[in-house]
């Protein structure tokens, strides 16, 4: 079965706009990361789309694809890390208490 391109872009955009609105939203740093991964692998699927658009030999979608979960791995541990001291120093992962750790 093979999907048109446009539903790919719709749904990429549907989980963009969902990791938008979690950034935006939320005071947890957990959920804060959480959405900023819907927001890679939606630009994932959009790079996937426009690779299969093209069509042809051009291998640069999905490499751009595999870069960015690369980065998203590393995002990810980097993140977490920052998550765990955070929690350690002030007992919370709410984004308010990084106010405070200034100084």
């Amino acid at each position: 079965m093979n999907v048109p391109n446009e539903h790919m872009l719709y749904l990429a955009a549907a989980l963009f706009a969902i990791g938008v609105l979690g950034f935006v939203v939320r005071r947890n740093v957990i959920v804060v990361l959480m959405s900023i991964e819907l927001m890679l692998n939606a630009a994932n699927l959009t790079f996937l789309a426009g690779a299969r658009a093209h069509g042809g030999p051009d291998v640069s979608g999905p490499v751009f694809a595999l870069f960015v979960i690369v980065i998203a791995a590393v995002e990810a541990a980097v993140g977490l890390a920052l998550v765990i001291a955070l929690f350690r120093l002030k007992r919370t992962v709410e984004s308010d208490a990084l106010v405070e750790m200034k100084g």
